[in-house]
């Protein structure tokens, strides 16, 4: 039997070929193997990894909610600003990206570093902020150049806009990039590292409402990163509409009336404690916030002596001067240290021990009553009824108007002030208190203090018969398609039983304050509607003696050196509607620095022809 050849005995060729023919069904069969996977196990991977290849996903930022007021009047807008945005992950190399954007821009290399470094924390398809609120110039600049930029984007987005301008800074607030602890809480997700929230007032107690919901837009590009077609988007929700309580043309009259003199105004509804305007003065621009505020702008506020970035109407506490006296007159008389009939002989000044205690007018005011001593605000007269009173009861009856504590306004942190009491003097100084304490507590000064909103809401208090409410400035925030989301009620915090009498004798003094001769708020007298108010000035520092006085008559008082200036008013004088509360910082005279623009606020409220006050410079 013949057997077959052996594998050492086929010709070489023949074993090449076979060879070659095992690697090749082994080499078909991987590919084979390889294409199965691709198109089977993992194509839809795949697929989306090809879609992003060709497409971008970028943000659509939504605006931010409106805010008008109480009349549907516009207050704050929002309007198309320009970003610089870079894609992470179409830049190879970002510091020679720094250096083409930095000239085009007019940014600093190392602050774009430290924008590419913190947008490095966000997820790597949203874009990085490089320049924010840039203008056209630097737009056309960065598109022209886009085909060595690769990966630099132009986005529209919506910014804050402000119509009025610096209207209302300090009630609305003002606006500033999110930090890094925020976007780690809980609070903010969602919110990218570019976002801007809300830092005071408004903006800040309203953002959940205020802020919307962002969309996105994924479109396609060539391979050069050119947008070609918008493939989908998903339109951005706005935030909600927010009515305010307060007036517009009553808060730009509060406002222009104040010119470049510094302090604060409130003025409420006194029938359900309604902003109807409230000023903090000098203002600073919130859009300035809004685009990105720069550290040169930001030391400027901070080292401003006129403090712009403080809410006086909130939290400055000034000494109330003769504001207080309606407090010292309710008070003496609930009490019944004195009676309506009680009458002084003031000659200039009041005896208690070896201390004389001066009244303002050097020669004195004569026999004086109640009336007498509200309308020509006689010291002297409050001197003894003070002192017949005592510190305990004027501090009770403070604090049943609403003076010396926080009165619960939503939008802003309040200072407390000070009303102080025996007690309270033994806890802060370990001291007893004493009589001369309390003649300079009866007319506003020593330890007592107030903030200008709570010397409103005081006003109000008087004007309505003892009823307190708390300040609110918000109305109600709706959707945008009108249903009701959140809304304030009026709330009463306390109804202080005043003796009719004892407040009917004050509300005529405080009448005759502005109605009648000698009354030292003549300034605030509005032609058709009967007003009643009461001047003040608070002294900065301590006052000079007489001697001293007659030495340095005729020299300038360094403006830091001038008392405050300080008047309250409700009006109509028998149904009133509207109380308001001025502090002119460093102005000397209530009746003629304060009075003014109370009289220029009552006459926007009610339309009268006394509308467009005199700017005060």
């Amino acid at each position: 039997m013949k057997l077959k050849p052996g594998w050492a005995e086929l010709p070489v060729f023949r074993r090449r070929f076979i060879y070659l023919s095992i690697f090749a069904a082994v080499v078909f069969l991987l590919l084979i193997l390889r294409l199965w996977y691709l198109q089977g196990v993992r194509s839809e991977y795949y697929q989306q990894l090809a879609e992003k290849n060709r497409s971008r996903f970028l943000p659509v930022e939504a605006p931010r909610g409106y805010v008008y007021d109480r009349n549907g009047n516009l207050l704050l807008d929002n309007r198309p600003a320009f970003d610089i945005v870079a894609l992470r992950q179409e830049v190879e190399d970002p510091e020679r990206l720094f250096a083409q954007l930095a000239p085009l821009l007019d940014v600093p290399v190392p602050l774009l570093r430290e924008r590419w470094v913190r947008g490095k924390k966000q997820p790597r398809y949203q874009p990085v902020l490089l320049a924010g609120d840039v203008n056209r110039d630097c737009v056309d600049r960065v598109q022209e150049n886009s085909v060595h930029l690769p990966g630099v984007l132009v986005e529209v987005k919506p910014l804050r806009a402000y119509p009025y301008g610096e209207l209302a800074s300090h009630l609305f607030g003002y606006l500033g990039m999110i930090s890094e602890q925020e976007l780690r809480s809980a609070a903010f997700v969602g919110y990218r590292p570019d976002a801007l929230v809300g830092r005071a007032g408004l903006e800040r107690e309203f953002e959940s409402y205020l802020r919307g919901i962002d969309g996105e837009r994924r479109v396609e590009v060539d391979v050069r990163g050119r947008e070609l077609r918008i493939l989908n988007l998903v339109t951005p929700v706005p935030g909600n509409k927010v009515f305010m309580t307060i007036r517009r043309d009553v808060q730009q009259v509060a406002e222009d009336a104040f010119g470049d003199q510094s302090g604060a105004i409130v003025a409420l509804d006194v029938r359900n404690g309604e902003i109807l305007a409230l000023a903090s003065r000098p203002p600073y621009g919130p859009a300035s916030f809004a685009r990105g505020i720069n550290t040169e702008e930001w030391q400027t506020l901070l080292n401003n002596p006129r403090h712009p970035m403080q809410d006086k109407a909130l939290r400055g506490q000034y000494p109330p001067g003769s504001t207080f006296k309606p407090v010292t007159a309710l008070a003496a008389l609930q009490s019944g240290s004195v009676n309506a009939d009680f009458s002084v002989d003031c000659k200039g000044s009041f005896e208690l021990g070896p201390a004389a205690y001066r009244c303002w007018k050097k020669e004195g005011h004569g026999p004086t009553d109640l009336k007498k001593a509200m309308r020509e605000s006689c010291d002297v007269w409050f001197y003894q009824a003070g002192v017949a009173t005592g510190i305990d009861q004027l501090a009770k009856m403070a604090f049943a108007l609403g003076l010396g504590k926080e009165l619960g306004f939503s939008l802003d942190t309040e200072r407390s002030g000070l009303i102080p009491t025996q007690q309270w003097k033994k806890r802060r100084f370990n001291d007893r208190w004493y009589d001369g304490e309390t003649v300079i507590a009866a007319i506003g000064q020593g330890y007592v203090l107030t903030t200008p909103l709570q010397l409103a809401v005081m006003t109000a208090a008087i004007a309505n018969g003892g009823k307190v409410w708390r300040p609110r400035a918000v109305n109600r925030v709706e959707s945008l398609d009108g249903e009701t989301l959140f809304a304030t009620e009026p709330e009463m915090l306390i109804d202080t039983a005043l003796d009719p009498r004892a407040l009917k004798a004050v509300q005529q003094g405080m009448e005759a304050v502005v109605n009648e001769s000698g009354g030292t708020g003549w300034a605030a007298r509005l032609a058709g509607i009967r007003v009643a108010g009461k001047t003040g000035t608070a002294q900065v520092v301590r006052r000079k003696s007489d001697e001293e006085e007659e030495r340095s008559q005729g020299e300038e008082i360094p403006y830091q050196f001038r008392d405050h200036a300080l008047f309250i008013a409700y009006a109509p004088a028998q149904n009133p509607e509207i109380a308001v509360a001025v502090v002119v910082e460093h102005g000397e005279h209530g009746s003629s620095a304060a009075a003014p623009i109370v009289r220029a606020v009552l006459a926007s409220y009610f339309d009268s022809a006394d509308s467009k006050p005199e700017r005060k410079r």
